[in-house]
């Protein structure tokens, strides 16, 4: 299976990245095609992020699923799940402990609501 990784990078803490990690290492030890942007996508960019932003999108579209460590510090994390959104992709959340649903709308809501969706 291929999967997308949406989560921090520029600002990613020390702990996330470990635990980003070694969450890559247990998906590519069972046979799956990680795409982890901080690993996969060239960082350095002298458009200032619309080839980042590209690059993201066309590996978003070509997953079979799009799994998210959610940060909602990071920017980069809204405009990828954005991306997953309008594709349609199957989301599954890495760190569901940090999803705080509400009473009113959030992200955190639609984020809940759509990995319990299982589709």
């Amino acid at each position: 299976m291929r999967i997308y990784l949406i989560c921090p990078v520029r600002n990613a803490t020390e702990e996330q990245k470990k635990r980003m990690l070694q969450y890559i290492a247990d998906l590519e030890s069972a046979g799956h095609q990680v795409h982890y942007p901080a690993r996969d996508t060239k960082q350095e960019d002298e458009t200032g992020g619309w080839n980042i932003c590209t690059t993201n999108k066309n590996a978003i579209l070509n997953a079979d699923e799009v799994h998210i460590f959610w940060d909602d510090k990071s920017s980069g994390t809204l405009f990828d799940l954005g991306m997953a959104f309008c594709a349609n992709k199957k989301l599954v959340v890495v760190n569901p402990e940090t999803i705080d649903t509400t009473n009113t709308k959030s992200f955190h809501n639609v984020i809940n609501y759509w990995n319990n969706l299982g589709v």
